[in-house]
């Protein structure tokens, strides 16, 4: 019997790097041009979030709902189940963290509780971060731009940009805010792990 410490992260992965990058150049193939559509409305969302109007805090959480239930069912549950069991919780997470957002963002009642300004800027450059330039990770990695991870499409730039837009919000209270922060928080995490797992 093999040692336990000569086990590396990367031999409990279920999938090769080929077949998880696969499987997002099939997906992107598959939705185009729903990438298009997603990019403008993450524009609409950093235009909402610097330009706050009456309402504009629900429109944004509305909008966000709806991203992270595409996410959920688009590519956790029809796709990457079809190599990660464990894909399928990653949906009922999403699916929670949509729901929490038209709670506590769509449907709140509480006043206006602008955040702290160095917690409102960083919140702004997570979301640009995470709608505009994550994409363009596809460059740094060598890798074709049918394999680029869109925000409202794929889970980080999708958990980037709800949890620099939930920090920057201006009529969310405090515990709303830190609240809305967690699925976000351990979303990237996983993402995180993942790639970090992939390229050992």
């Amino acid at each position: 019997m093999s040692e336990w410490w000569t086990y590396r992260l990367s031999d409990f992965l279920m999938f090769s790097p080929r077949t998880y990058w696969r499987l997002i150049e099939h997906y992107n193939q598959a939705i185009w041009p729903a990438h298009a559509v997603a990019l403008v409305v993450g524009l609409v969302l950093l235009w909402l979030a610097a330009d706050w109007r009456a309402n504009g805090g629900r429109w944004i959480a509305g909008l966000l709902a709806l991203a992270w239930l595409c996410v959920a069912w688009a590519f956790h549950w029809e796709r990457y189940t079809s190599i990660n069991w464990a894909a399928q919780y990653l949906a009922m997470a999403f699916a929670v963290q949509a729901f929490l957002l038209i709670v506590l963002g769509v449907l709140r009642r509480d006043a206006h509780v602008p955040p702290a300004g160095m917690v409102q800027g960083m919140g702004w450059l997570m979301a640009g971060v995470g709608i505009v330039l994550y994409p363009l990770a596809v460059l740094i990695g060598d890798r074709p731009w049918a394999q680029a991870e869109v925000f409202a499409v794929m889970p980080e730039p999708t958990a980037l940009a709800t949890l620099g837009l939930v920090l920057a919000s201006n009529d969310l209270s405090p515990v709303r805010r830190w609240v809305l922060a967690i699925i976000p928080v351990l979303s990237l995490l996983v993402g995180a792990a993942t790639l970090w797992t992939l390229s050992t």
